[in-house]
């Protein structure tokens, strides 16, 4: 299992818990090789069970399953991953909650700040929005150009992430990330069709 390949990130309303197994597996059948699960609404009580799910999910089809700013769970249940945002704990605490599993960091349209965290032992950093977001409609949109200068400068994966589907991913994958992340792309119609379409278009 490697941080490379297409990144599937659930959604309170794509992806409810009532349905969210189901659209995962759909996903990880159709070829996504890492799942993030992504939901700010609910408390680790009920997350937990939906994670221990999606994580058999990722293990019976060798992906990675990696958690969004909770740490303690991620920790709890022996998830491969945590990934953190802007607002969430700071690196070094998170290292410290999750010692041995996979950290992730949210780094916008800054290589700065991904230098930074790659200092901090951080194992994969993500930029975007590239284009204008369905699910963060409020992310500001950077030049597809920091893709291309993270590559020379850093070390470490990196992801490219936000507003990006079956009609741009080529533009993105030109400028080879690592890891390419999408959510709506994936979950929003069907799913298994979606996929499919987007790794042709990931495809030089």
């Amino acid at each position: 299992m490697s941080l490379k390949g297409l990144y599937a990130i659930t959604d309170e309303h794509l992806t409810p818990h009532s349905s969210i197994l189901q659209q995962v597996q759909e996903a990880l059948h159709a070829g996504v090789s890492i799942v993030q699960y992504r939901n700010k609404n609910v408390s680790d009580e009920k997350a937990e069970p939906v994670c221990r799910g999606l994580q058999a999910l990722c293990r019976e089809y060798n992906a990675l399953f990696i958690i969004d700013d909770r740490a303690e769970l991620a920790q709890r249940i022996g998830a491969d991953g945590l990934h953190i945002g802007k607002e969430d704990i700071p690196l070094k605490r998170a290292r410290e909650l999750f010692p041995k599993g996979i950290i992730g960091v949210s780094c916008y349209g800054s290589v700065i700040k991904a230098l930074k965290a790659q200092e901090e032992d951080a194992d994969y950093v993500a930029f975007g929005s590239f284009f204008p977001s369905p699910t963060k409609p409020h992310s500001g949109v950077v030049s597809l150009e920091v893709l291309k200068e993270a590559k020379k400068q850093l070390r470490i994966p990196i992801c490219a992430i936000g507003g990006i589907n079956a009609a741009n991913i080529h533009q993105v994958a030109a400028c080879r990330p690592d890891m390419i992340s999408l959510v709506s792309a994936i979950f929003e119609g069907n799913v298994a069709h979606n996929v499919t379409q987007l790794k042709q278009g990931m495809k030089l």
